[in-house]
């Protein structure tokens, strides 16, 4: 979990700044799911090696999911 989100605020999926080999795409989706990122960039590499679908779907999420500090990812502030 993000260290500066508090507790009630909904996770969200975003690409790691911090843990990242390319674009942080394994790194964010391990931290919203609480897994290993190597076990995550292993699943991406045998869904490509053996249908090319780890390859599509690393692509999308680099094109479609924020990256951590992005401002399309600020948090409304509670009024």
């Amino acid at each position: 979990m993000n260290p500066t989100s508090s507790p009630t605020s909904p996770r969200r999926l975003t690409r790691s700044t911090s843990d990242r080999k390319v674009g942080g795409v394994a790194g964010g989706l391990a931290e919203y799911l609480g897994a290993d990122p190597l076990a995550v960039r292993l699943g991406f590499a045998v869904g490509t090696l053996f249908s090319g679908a780890g390859l599509l779907a690393y692509i999308l999420m680099l094109a479609f999911v924020p990256e951590q500090d992005s401002p399309a990812v600020a948090r409304p502030v509670a009024a």
